[in-house]
């Protein structure tokens, strides 16, 4: 194939109850990895993924869900092509599936490793109250002052996720995130919507959860990246293990760049396949970069739907 494709992985908030099960009935790869990250992690992935429960949103048990299944739809799509990346990213817990995936993070390491991260941020929100909130309609930097001007007045509010035009998440105190709706609204915001989350991600309240990361991650991370990491701290590329254990810890307390990432790709790459479950980040891509198609496994049938699209 003549084109450059860009390998992209989805984050926190796209998990369902279900994802993953047309993988694992299907086939026996996809079973067999579903059965060592159980045992690797003492997580029932099977019950987790497939039956109707609420502890697939705690953040704990969602990043291993989710990277998980973006791991197994990757490896089916390998096991069937030759299709390599010109370059790999994701957004948020996703740049851990694309370490994964670039072959410097065995995927049961990698399972465990964002079990742990999940466990870490939880932890260092669990005696305050964090949350974040999703801000739509305003230009970012009318949202980067409103935050700044907060900050300035003692309050504890930034930006967190920059998703596409129009749309910024911003992370801090749940009272303080609260305080923000009316000026948010005053400056035309359409909306100023507080998430049901209780971890305060990309922000300095995770501090605590830096040096515990970088600690698990020395030891499970490889010397071996097979393409390019489009970093979310930075929107620019890295491939060696110090890298990035230096910008996924930084990922802990700085902005998600997932727009800025996929607009300085343009000029790189011609399509994108994003590898998991739902269709979050190809939205986004088609809003951020209309020229660029991005293509989805989620499961089976869409795995066939693309291998035939890139035959």
């Amino acid at each position: 194939m003549s084109k450059k494709v860009a390998f992209i992985f989805p984050g926190q908030g796209s998990q369902t109850v279900g994802m993953g099960k047309s993988f694992v009935d299907n086939s026996a790869l996809a079973k067999e990895m579903l059965a060592k990250a159980s045992e690797r992690t003492g997580i029932d992935f099977a019950s987790l993924l497939f039956e109707e429960n609420e502890e697939i949103n705690k953040t704990e048990n969602t990043q291993p869900a989710i990277l998980l299944v973006s791991m197994m739809a990757h490896a089916l799509f390998c096991e069937r092509s030759d299709i390599k990346p010109a370059l790999l990213l994701g957004h948020s817990l996703g740049e851990f599936s694309a370490v994964s995936a670039a072959g410097a993070l065995d995927y049961l390491d990698a399972v465990e490793l964002v079990n742990a991260r999940g466990k870490l941020m939880q932890g260092a929100c669990d005696e305050i109250s964090a949350s974040m909130m999703a801000v739509l309609g305003l230009d970012d930097e009318i949202i980067e002052k409103l935050c700044a001007d907060a900050l300035a007045e003692g309050k504890k509010v930034w930006p967190a996720n920059y998703n596409q035009n129009g749309q910024l998440v911003i992370a801090g105190m749940k009272a303080d995130l609260e305080g923000m709706e009316a000026p948010l609204k005053e400056a035309g915001a359409k909306r100023a919507l507080l998430l049901n989350m209780s971890v305060a991600s990309h922000c300095p309240i995770l501090e605590p959860a830096q040096a515990p990361l970088r600690e698990k991650m020395q030891e499970m991370l490889k010397e071996s990246f097979v393409a390019p990491i489009i970093s979310n701290v930075s929107a620019a590329p890295y491939s060696s293990k110090a890298e990035a254990i230096d910008l996924l810890t930084e990922q802990l307390v700085k902005p998600v760049k997932y727009k800025q990432s996929i607009e300085a790709i343009a000029n790189d790459v011609d399509i994108a396949i994003e590898f998991g479950n739902g269709k979050v980040l190809s939205g986004m891509n088609k809003r951020i970069n209309p020229d660029m198609t991005t293509y989805n496994i989620f499961d089976m049938q869409s795995l066939e739907k693309v291998l035939a699209e890139l035959a």
